[in-house]
């Protein structure tokens, strides 16, 4: 299968503008560079270099400032070649109330797969991530990792020729960690094209074949891995095991060719393949060990949070509703207070008694009737009371002032 350059970047710039359409930031400064097919291309930089920004152009959702972007021969923005590409994202964002196999389901039909082959696919992909016996847990209940498993598996539901992987071993243990790497070179076998952004260096040195690194969203360097990670200034020679005369022998050799030896000695293992061994071992020892395929839930890891009395509860929603018609009968009188002292004011002279009248007469009504005392004989309720007659007598008042008035 011939080769040919799946991404390609040329004199890429992005610029950030603000609500006044000035240049805020520049996230993106003149980078260039191309990903073959079927290798694995590293993207690499700190925090702020620009990574996110590209992988955002070439999916589509931010367009260039300057520059030319394409992808399978065409611009980024078109729609057609969105079929051949699978992306996984720096955070898992899935549906919660879904489980496994559902959620795989779920972007299966998204692509238009057809059931028989995305029922296949959702069942290949679950055995390769390790979770096909928790496939009918809700996704609310998975961890970290077995969420960055379920991630992994929905880019690739798709049976994609790209694959964007945005820190795709994040949250996983050093096993979840060596089956990733495993599937990613198994995607390269296949012909995939895979584009890594990591910042775990380790895991790019193992899998990528060419890097580029950004800073400041302009372009570092860029390479083959073992060109840049080679010493020229240093030579390695490797052997077996020397005895101990023969070892003598050939650091005398080097002092006398005037050469610096600068050490000898075992070489060390990688803690990775170390730790992995010694999985593997227990694990043939145990056979029945649980959660190393995939992780499981721990009961009792998390105290309950003692929930309030509804007793208490129902007191303070009481107490609240209380204050606030207190409140607001308070406002209510003060209110009317200030109406009638402004009615008084901008009334005329002539109607002066009436005024006093009508006001004395409402602050009766506001009398409100004495709570009787223990012991004392409460009035008869026949019996009327005397504020009617001072009522009455008011009222007379009131009227023969008006009748005078009107004369």
């Amino acid at each position: 299968m011939s080769e040919y350059n799946v991404i390609e970047i040329h004199n890429l710039s992005k610029i950030f503008y603000d609500f006044w359409g000035r240049a805020k930031v520049r996230a993106l400064d003149d980078l260039s560079f191309h990903v073959k097919q079927g290798e694995i291309f590293g993207l690499l930089g700190p925090n702020g270099s620009g990574k996110s920004t590209t992988i955002k152009i070439l999916l589509g959702l931010l367009f260039p400032t300057f520059g030319k972007v394409s992808v399978f021969g065409s611009p980024a923005r078109n729609v057609s070649h969105k079929q051949k590409i699978g992306f996984l994202p720096e955070e898992s964002y899935l549906y919660p109330y879904q489980n496994a196999e559902e959620a795989l389901t779920f972007y299966g039909r998204l692509f238009n797969l057809p059931h028989k082959v995305c029922q296949q696919r959702v069942d290949n992909l679950l055995e390769m991530v390790g979770l096909t016996r928790v496939r009918k847990r809700l996704l609310k209940e998975y961890s970290k990792g077995m969420a960055r498993r379920i991630g992994i598996a929905q880019a690739l539901i798709n049976d994609p020729q790209l694959i964007i992987l945005d820190e795709p071993t994040s949250g996983l243990d050093p096993i979840g960690t060596r089956e990733i790497k495993d599937v990613i070179l198994q995607l390269k076998e296949h012909g995939k094209t895979v584009l890594l952004c990591s910042h775990l260096l380790a895991d790019v040195e193992d899998l990528c074949d060419r890097v580029t690194i950004l800073y400041g969203g302009k372009q570092a360097c860029e390479g083959q891995i073992g060109e840049l990670l080679s010493n020229q200034e240093v030579t390695q020679v490797v052997s077996e095991r020397l005895p101990s005369d023969k070892l003598e022998k050939l650091k005398d050799w080097f002092e006398k060719e005037n050469i610096a030896l600068h050490s000898v000695g075992n070489p060390t293992e990688r803690l990775e393949s170390f730790f992995l061994k010694t999985i593997e071992k227990a694990r043939n020892e145990q056979k029945d060990a649980h959660g190393a395929d995939a992780g499981r839930r721990v009961e009792g890891l998390f105290t309950d949070v003692e929930k309030t009395p509804e007793k208490d509860v129902g007191a303070k929603v009481l107490d609240s509703l209380v204050k606030k018609k207190e409140t607001r009968e308070s406002e209510e009188d003060n209110k009317e207070e200030s109406e009638e002292i402004k009615s008084a004011n901008q009334a005329d002279t002539s109607s002066k008694g009436s005024s006093e009248g009508t006001k004395v007469i409402a602050n009766l009504l506001k009398i409100e009737k004495p709570v009787p005392e223990v012991g004392k004989k409460e009035k008869d309720p026949s019996e009327p009371p005397k504020n009617n007659e001072v009522l009455s007598k008011l009222l007379k008042k009131n009227s023969g002032d008006e009748e005078e008035n009107e004369k």
